[in-house]
């Protein structure tokens, strides 16, 4: 069986990260299924290109010189912002919209939607890119929490290290989730991450804001969800008294503790709904007493049943 050939892309100012992750999981797959992949790096032009963050990449070849490909992966990074630097990425990616997929990681998503493809689809970026994306690309159903997405033959990552859960979920399916697993084992990586970006963008911007014994709460909260997180708890937790530790909580942070437990139980939630557990299995293991009380919060915040939301979104991946 020929190898499935790889496309991709790099530019100045790309984040090196968004390419060479993918990379090494292509890579990787390699070991364990003989000639699976072969992988190009392409360039506007043969010229070797500095990313971000210092790093000198030489492609493989040009856009324009490119055999067929099965995959084009497009990272994201600031120069993306460069009309001058899009603009002939965003051309050659019309002309190969035929291409059976097309992914981007991050800020990648820029070219892509530039293209159109994205219009009406579903799909994902870096968390704090997602508002000028969502306000420049209105067509495009953005869904901002997610690692990533498949809507048809495209696809998008959130940001930098999750252009390495796509790559593995491409690998899954090519060659199965044997070889997916090994490759993740490989590089002590998640084959697939439970919860949404925001576990890790909230979390880490309440840690960055916060102080003495405030700092690894977050962190703590996000790992033990099926827990007593009642203000009590917590307040325990950070050795203080409930009335004291509920005062300095919202004056830090804009939030009762009471509201920053239940977003993170809720969107917790909404990813393990994807999953075939039971509804009471997925309201217990986020920390809520019964199936009821779980179904009437998620009613509260998203508008719609549980089971409604599986529904729905199980057969939009499907």
């Amino acid at each position: 069986m020929a190898p499935r050939r790889i496309g991709l892309i790099c530019f100045e100012e790309m984040t090196a990260l968004d390419l060479v992750g993918p990379l090494e999981v292509f890579a990787a797959a390699n070991l364990h299924v003989a000639n699976a992949y072969e992988t190009l790096v392409l360039g506007a032009t043969a010229r070797p290109v500095t990313a971000e963050a210092g790093l000198t990449l030489t492609p493989h070849g040009t856009l324009d010189d490119a055999p067929p490909l099965d995959t084009i992966l497009i990272p994201g990074g600031k120069g993306l912002r460069d009309a001058q630097i899009a603009a002939p990425i965003v051309a050659w990616l019309k002309r190969r919209r035929r291409t059976r997929r097309i992914a981007s990681v991050c800020t990648g998503i820029q070219a892509l939607a530039e293209t159109g493809l994205l219009d009406g689809k579903r799909a994902t970026t870096h968390w704090r890119f997602a508002g000028d994306v969502a306000k420049g690309f209105p067509r495009i159903v953005l869904e901002p929490d997610a690692i990533h997405i498949q809507d048809g033959n495209l696809f998008t990552s959130a940001g930098v290290t999750a252009g390495i859960d796509l790559a593995l979920a491409l690998v899954q399916q090519d060659v199965g989730e044997r070889v997916s697993l090994a490759v993740a084992r490989e590089l002590v990586v998640y084959l697939r991450r439970s919860g949404g970006q925001m576990q890790f963008s909230e979390p880490l911007k309440f840690q960055a804001r916060a102080t003495d014994r405030f700092a690894e709460l977050a962190s703590w909260i996000v790992a033990n969800l099926h827990r007593d997180l009642s203000v009590e708890a917590l307040a325990a937790r950070a050795g203080l008294g409930a009335r004291h530790f509920s005062r300095r909580f919202a004056a830090q942070f804009g939030a009762s503790p009471a509201a920053y437990v239940e977003q993170l139980r809720l969107e917790e939630a909404r990813t393990r709904l994807l999953s075939r557990h039971s509804v009471e299995a997925i309201a217990l293991s986020v920390g809520y007493a019964s199936a009821d009380s779980f179904r009437r919060a998620f009613e509260r915040r998203y508008g719609t049943a549980p089971s409604l939301y599986r529904e729905r979104f199980n057969s939009s991946v499907s």
